[in-house]
């Protein structure tokens, strides 16, 4: 993908403790015509800092780091208005600390040995707004997380405030959607035009404030509208 002459390239920001990381970050991502590197950290704090001044689309978010780690970066950066979408970085598979991030508001989560063309798609996927960049990989990290006892996940209740405002089908599309099906798996399940659909998930969003399809996955554990 190249960016158009009306259209800016992402404009995305690393933040890791390693060095050599970044640099490799930054050497990929400057090598595609629609991608540019606006600014590094080595730290959640520094990340913040800089990104206060530096306007950015994508954040690569190490979650591991010393002095503010990305788990409390994510949940302040995330706070302020308009912020970038963040993809947390993590060494390890079903890392409690990528799961975190992800209730902050991450918009997904990669592990750092995935290939330069599914870091490349993650970002430009994140910034078209389609969150789940691995739905199976997504909902396995869930998976596990839901099924501790974490007082964050309670029973199922069907009279949660934040799924107060959903109609039944709205509701059916949210428990599809956060078993890690597809527009289109959806709309087969449902039998219904994928156009429909698109427009469920949107009215989903809208309704329940959530920033992107990972965070309704993450409201749907929550209030316990599905479970492992």
């Amino acid at each position: 993908m190249t960016a158009t002459p009306d259209q800016d390239p992402i404009r995305v920001f690393l933040v890791d403790d390693q060095e050599m990381v970044r640099a490799g970050f930054r050497m990929l991502v400057d090598s595609q015509p629609d991608m540019v590197v606006v600014g590094d950290a080595g730290d959640g704090g520094q990340a913040l800092a800089q990104l206060a001044v530096t306007a950015a689309d994508v954040v690569l978010m190490d979650v591991r780091m010393p002095r503010m780690d990305g788990v409390e970066a994510t949940r302040r950066l995330l706070a302020e208005p308009e912020p970038p979408r963040v993809i947390v970085l993590t060494t390890f598979d079903l890392d409690e600390y990528a799961f975190a991030a992800i209730r902050a508001g991450a918009s997904a989560f990669l592990l750092k040995d995935a290939t330069p063309p599914e870091l490349l798609g993650a970002i430009r996927s994140v910034q078209a707004g389609d969150a789940v960049v691995a739905p199976s990989t997504t909902r396995r990290l869930l998976d596990h997380f839901a099924a501790l006892p974490d007082p964050a996940f309670p029973q199922a209740s069907a009279h949660d405030v934040r799924l107060a405002g959903l109609t039944e089908r709205e509701t059916e599309v949210l428990r599809l959607v956060a078993q890690g099906l597809t527009n289109s798996e959806v709309a087969a399940e449902l039998v219904v035009a994928e156009t429909t659909v698109k427009t469920h998930v949107g009215r989903l969003l809208a309704k329940t404030g959530s920033r992107d399809r990972v965070q309704l996955v993450v409201l749907a554990y929550e209030t316990g509208l599905v479970t492992p």
